[in-house]
């Protein structure tokens, strides 16, 4: 075998190991699953584990990477697809939330490790909390874009400072999706939704930060 396939098979065996985590921690947290869990699952031995990951916690920023990496995919190939400011920033919130009246269609929130792992491992690993900071703050970059390039093509009324409002969105959406979490409902998604249209609304002048959802 050459050295060219060894390295595509252990390319594949590490990418194995963070599917299978991935499933785990999306149900269970990070702190709810144990190594052996880990092993199990994926079928691979510990020394085979250690071969690709230092640590849990090294396991556990790789996970984190590799699904921002995809998520930003996702994202990327969504924004490619034509319309205004506006039209794409709803886009990206639409297929974020989903469709909160038809159960089939529950939307990227609902596999989001962000809204997972964000309260758990803020206080667990200082490496894990940099890499979601990290990606929220080019979640939010990327909203402010889409508010710059709104109010340039007049989708978009001009406003507020494009950066606050795009983190007051997303920390809306956030929130929201917490929230419908905890009451199993998706009207929080709902008033989120509609909140947004009203802040992406707003005249010049207007502060987001001042205004309630």
């Amino acid at each position: 075998m050459t050295q060219i396939e060894l390295t595509s098979k252990a390319k594949a065996t590490r990418q194995h190991i963070l599917d299978t985590g991935y499933t785990l921690v999306l149900h269970k947290g990070f702190a709810g699953i144990g190594l052996q869990e880990i092993l199990r699952a994926a079928d691979v031995p510990k020394g085979s584990f250690y071969h690709y990951f230092a640590s849990k916690e090294a396991f556990g920023v790789a996970l984190l990477q590799d699904y921002v990496e995809r998520c930003m995919v996702k994202l990327n190939d969504l924004l490619e697809q034509p319309g205004t400011g506006r039209d794409l920033l709803m886009r990206y919130l639409h297929a974020w939330s989903g469709d909160p009246d038809r159960d089939s269609e529950p939307g990227w929130k609902q596999d989001c490790l962000v809204v997972k792992l964000a309260a758990e491992v803020a206080d667990m690993s200082e490496d894990m909390r940099l890499v979601l900071t990290r990606a929220t703050d080019s979640l939010v970059a990327r909203i402010a874009g889409l508010i710059a390039e709104g109010r340039s093509d007049g989708s978009i009324p001009q406003g507020a400072d494009a950066q606050a409002l795009a983190q007051c969105l997303y920390q809306m959406w956030l929130g929201a999706a917490l929230l419908s979490k905890l009451t199993r409902t998706d009207e929080p998604m709902r008033r989120a939704v509609l909140a947004t249209e009203h802040l992406l609304a707003c005249t010049t002048g207007s502060n987001p930060e001042r205004m309630t959802p």
